[in-house]
């Protein structure tokens, strides 16, 4: 078994609920109350910031440049067709223009921001990774299933699974996972402790993050 499956699985219960959220089930069908979506995308915009932080950082202490190139360009999928669909999903949605820039942060969104500058201030690559592949294959896992299903849902549903699934998509998880692989392997055991942590973390925020969105 894989390293990054191996990790997944010390934290398999956090993870199906996440990767299975009543929250990702009716967005996918079209039923989430606009209210919530408004919530969620003014919390998950202010990712992006430290999100662009702890890639950089990654892309930084990454050995090699094969290993940086593939984050590297998806760092320019971030910055560019994902922050446009959150500027036209504001748009259509009237989301205020004080929750586009400075919303009050839930506390799994203050934690996960918390989460990602630790990994990125501590000069580790493989914690850096652990976050990252958390953050990009948990969304991976639950909009796979419904991308042949998006046709008829307004674009700031439809788009949003889009963005997570496909080929392209896939080969951004496939890296990380990769990466986190040999990193994992590479380590000493207080090492994999740490790394462990951190993903575990992850896993935790990001269904707590869709729990407060959701209620």
């Amino acid at each position: 078994m894989r390293p990054s499956e191996q990790l997944k699985q010390t934290c398999i219960d956090d993870w199906l609920k996440a990767t299975n959220h009543p929250f990702c089930i009716e967005l996918a069908d079209g039923s989430l109350p606009l209210e919530k979506m408004r919530v969620y995308l003014a919390q998950d915009y202010t990712f992006i910031d430290n999100f662009v932080r702890l890639a950089a950082s990654a892309i930084h202490h990454a050995p090699t440049l094969p290993d940086r190139l593939p984050l590297a360009h998806f760092l320019g999928i971030i910055a560019g067709p994902e922050n446009t669909y959150f500027q036209r999903s504001f748009e259509i949605l009237d989301v205020a223009q004080s929750e586009r820039v400075n919303p009050a942060l839930l506390k799994p969104t203050n934690d996960f921001q918390a989460l990602m500058l630790k990994a990125a201030n501590s000069g580790e690559y493989g914690n850096m990774i652990a976050v990252l592949c958390v953050a990009e294959w948990v969304y991976l896992s639950w909009a796979r299933p419904f991308v042949d299903s998006v046709e008829g849902l307004p674009f700031y549903f439809g788009e949003w699974i889009t963005l997570h699934s496909g080929e392209y998509f896939e080969s951004v998880i496939e890296h990380l996972r990769t990466q986190l692989d040999t990193v994992f392997n590479h380590a000493d055991a207080e090492q994999q402790e740490t790394m462990q942590h951190y993903f575990q973390q992850a896993v935790l925020l990001e269904k707590q993050f869709f729990d407060a969105c959701y209620q």
